[in-house]
């Protein structure tokens, strides 16, 4: 094992230890409560990140040992269901656009009592930002999962002047240094990211500890079997069909 393997194993390592502490000391337990009350009274659990941070909104939505009621909302959404042109999606421009916000909020399945979780590792673009303050001002519990440590190192870009740490209910810090980066290549730069790790390690948690406080209520947790398994497809589509459009599953 090079030595660049062994130091990123031990960054990633160390946050993840540091992670299952805070939650076994009781630090994702407001989280819980909210997505595991939301859930009881029927509501849906809505995941939104950007750009890499998508990849914590498909850990939460629709993946096998997953919730079922969870929704995933993505920028190309004003797209696929609304009236903007493909062109909008280029490059990264609309991550930062907070007049996007109403539209993509407006266009997605959201009803009272659901609970809103947004990934944002800098926590500062528009539509992050701007999608948790309508989500805010609709009545929405909103879950921010994010670094803290790069949050608090840069200005705010919403044109409030907030960032998404300041306007969410329940603050999950990711554990990401600034940047994002871990190691130093001589040469080559920062590489070794980590939010992706984590935030996976989040999703996860979070769903293992809802499902727990689900099951000890007496409730059975609508989870996902994998698809690839016999009767996964109609065990999934069974529950699924009780939340009807509320939540999307695109290819």
């Amino acid at each position: 094992m090079s030595e660049s393997i062994a130091g990123f194993h031990s960054e990633v390592a160390s946050r993840l230890e540091a992670l299952a502490t805070e939650a076994r000391n009781g630090a994702l337990a407001a989280a819980v409560d909210a997505l595991a009350a939301s859930i009881s009274a029927g509501g849906v659990v809505h995941a939104f990140g950007t750009g890499h941070s998508e990849a914590f909104a498909m850990e939460i939505a629709g993946r096998a040992g997953g919730l079922i009621p969870t929704n995933k909302i993505a920028l190309r959404d004003v797209v696929l269901r609304g009236r903007r042109d493909a062109a909008i999606l280029a490059g990264s421009s609309l991550e930062r656009d907070p007049s996007v916000v109403d539209e993509l909020f407006d266009l997605s399945p959201v009803h009272p009592g659901d609970v809103f979780i947004i990934a944002s590792n800098s926590g500062v673009n528009g539509s992050i930002v701007g999608l948790a303050l309508r989500a805010k001002a609709a009545g929405h519990t909103v879950i921010a999962v994010t670094s803290l440590e790069h949050t608090n190192a840069v200005d705010a870009k919403h044109p409030s002047g907030v960032r998404l740490s300041e306007v969410a209910d329940i603050v999950i810090d990711n554990k990401a240094p600034f940047g994002d980066t871990t190691l130093e290549v001589s040469g080559g730069g920062g590489v070794g990211a980590v939010s992706s790790i984590t935030g996976a390690f989040i999703a996860q948690l979070l769903t293992i500890e809802t499902v727990h406080r689900l099951a000890s209520a007496g409730e059975k947790p609508p989870i996902y079997v994998s698809a690839n398994i016999p009767g996964g497809d109609e065990h999934n589509r069974a529950l699924e069909d009780l939340y009807g459009d509320r939540i999307r599953r695109d290819a």
